[in-house]
């Protein structure tokens, strides 16, 4: 028996990442989006750039890639009647009442600490662009995007936040200039 591959470079889990988004119908640049209008309210000239670089640098992280392999299998397996027991209807019409899904989102968004969460919290709330589309797709019959909708919004959370990180270190270093 073939041992199995448990860990993964960097550039391996960004591909994975991407990859299991794309098939559940997302990308890169519809979460860029997000983090990068959630941030331009606050700094108005971030380059669109740096908010793709921020959301490919967060899909190579280790638990942003457990998470998110995590809930998009959770999300198929419900959608294909998997799960035994009243979770299989909870997850599959994504109860209102049911935080766990929150609560993955809020743990990946808060690796960038009280502000990753807080953003979080705003985009949970707000759904913007592809969260509210996830969200509204999750409601069709045979689609499941329960946890999917929280990490992609816990993805653009953190990727906003990562700006304001990079925006704040450049301005210290202008500021150390002068």
């Amino acid at each position: 028996m073939k041992e199995p591959k448990l860990v993964f470079s960097q550039e391996e889990m960004r591909r994975m990442n991407i990859e299991i988004l794309l098939k559940r119908g997302v990308t890169v640049d519809d979460v860029a989006k997000i983090a990068h209008t959630q941030q331009s309210k606050y700094s108005p000239n971030i380059p669109y750039q740096l908010a793709v670089d921020s959301v490919l640098r967060i899909l190579s992280y280790r638990d942003c890639f457990h998470a998110i392999q995590l809930g998009a299998e959770i999300d198929r397996l419900a959608e294909e009647g998997k799960f035994e027991g009243p979770i299989q209807d909870i997850i599959n019409y994504d109860l209102g009442l049911f935080g766990v899904d929150e609560v993955l989102g809020l743990e990946l968004a808060g690796n960038y600490g009280a502000i990753g969460r807080t953003n979080f919290g705003d985009i949970d709330v707000n759904k913007p662009g592809i969260v509210y589309e996830l969200n509204e797709r999750g409601k069709e019959n045979g689609c499941c995007h329960t946890f999917l909708d929280d990490l992609v919004g816990a993805l653009a959370a953190a990727a906003s936040t990562r700006i304001a990180q990079v925006v704040n270190e450049e301005q210290a270093h202008k500021e150390e200039l002068h």
